[in-house]
């Protein structure tokens, strides 16, 4: 049995990640269960799942949270620090941190650091410290698994060569969002709710607008450099419209190898909670004679600027990334709320890259999160909402 705590257990990937424990008790054992302020389903997976810690990450709700689960013998724990905590834990097995957002990269930290392996699918760590979490790995020899569906893939392919040296070239895919072939004149006027219409996948909110606006391809695009050593010319963004094929890899002898299935994400929740083996899960199969065709196409990078701005943010390096990163996690949260248009994204996280200028300064933990700030500021500074207003 293995003994896994899931960071974000409120959010798509933690609510997936815990189904995938509850179909297989035999197998896994949940430890501990962190999320943000859904504190009212994070009761019930614990009566559900009777971990031994839980956590909130807001300092505010810690005293709701131990009220709700006075009957329980859980230890309730808050703020960055108790998620730090339990992602430290040496009786895990293994750590899944599905958080959103670069707040997720001190606890992939705290966990790689103790050793722990860590199913990973808060892409925002390896783009705003790649170099730190590949180190943690290295020096404490945990394993890093991919959980997002397209690394997921690659990594599943990969699998079956003899050396990983043998991939001359990645193929990552994307669904091009509920927008796909529109002009930025026809998007002049969406609003959240269209943005969130996702053709394929059920995702959280933050993630189905980074979607819609290609930024997630482009946070991806940087997460594949640094978990397959790749260079951006390395890899090629190919849009598969009915996301079956959730990534590929050619090989150096022109061999193309793909991952397939239905759009699901308990398959890599799964697979990184069991690799090097596969076990039984019960799946929707693809009916490819139903299905009768595939289609892909190419990015548009003009029209939706996020991507572009990855790209250019990873070839200036250093906390460029970050920049980009909390521009993004900001415009969006604004744009959710209806605060700016669906281009003002773009062109707030294109802006902050060219207007925060972090050239020079180390890329540690302190440094990213100043950065992330900086970006931040930018944002609100340039949609005049400074103070929170």
């Amino acid at each position: 049995m293995k003994r896994i705590a899931i960071l974000g257990s409120t959010g798509s990937i933690g609510v997936q990640a815990l189904d995938v424990c509850r179909r297989s008790p035999e197998r896994f054992r949940v430890t501990a269960l962190t999320a943000n302020r859904n504190i009212a389903l994070l009761e019930q997976q614990v009566r559900e799942f009777s971990p031994q810690y839980v956590v909130t990450a807001q300092p505010q709700l810690y005293p709701a949270l131990c009220q709700a689960l006075r009957d329980l013998p859980v230890k309730v724990l808050c703020g960055t620090e108790g998620i730090c905590q339990v992602a430290a834990d040496g009786q895990n097995d293994m750590v899944l941190n599905a958080i959103v957002g670069i707040a997720g990269l001190r606890p992939t930290l705290a966990a790689l650091e103790a050793g722990t392996d860590l199913a990973l699918a808060n892409k925002e760590s390896l783009v705003t410290g790649g170099e730190l979490v590949l180190q943690a790995a290295r020096e404490s020899g945990a394993a890093l698994i991919p959980v997002d569906s397209e690394h997921s893939a690659i990594f599943q392919c990969i699998q079956g060569l003899a050396d990983p040296s043998e991939v001359s070239r990645i193929l990552l895919t994307a669904s091009g969002g509920p927008f796909y072939g529109k002009k930025r004149e026809e998007l002049q006027n969406v609003r959240a709710a269209q943005a969130l219409r996702h053709p394929n996948w059920d995702m959280g909110a933050k993630i189905t607008i980074d979607s819609a606006t290609l930024m997630n391809k482009g946070l991806e695009l940087i997460e594949a450099c640094h978990l397959f050593h790749k260079r951006p010319e390395e890899i090629e963004i190919v849009v598969q419209r009915e996301s079956i094929i959730h990534s590929m890899i050619q090989c150096v002898d022109g061999a193309i190898l793909a991952q397939m299935g239905a759009p699901d994400m308990r398959v890599p929740i799964q697979y990184a909670f069991t690799w090097p083996q596969r076990t039984p899960l019960a799946t929707t199969p693809v009916d490819f004679a139903r299905l009768g065709k595939l289609t892909f196409g190419e990015p548009d990078e003009e029209t939706f600027l996020c991507l572009k701005a990855c790209k250019e943010a990873y070839r200036r390096g250093g906390l460029y990334p970050s920049v980009v990163n909390g521009a993004n996690e900001e415009a969006v949260s604004l744009f959710l709320r209806d605060r700016i248009g669906f281009l003002e994204i773009g062109k707030l996280v294109w802006g902050a890259m060219e207007s925060v200028k972090p050239d020079g300064i180390e890329v540690t933990l302190e440094n990213i999160l100043t950065a992330d700030h900086q970006a931040r500021t930018y944002v609100k500074a340039n949609t005049g909402i400074v103070g929170g207003r």
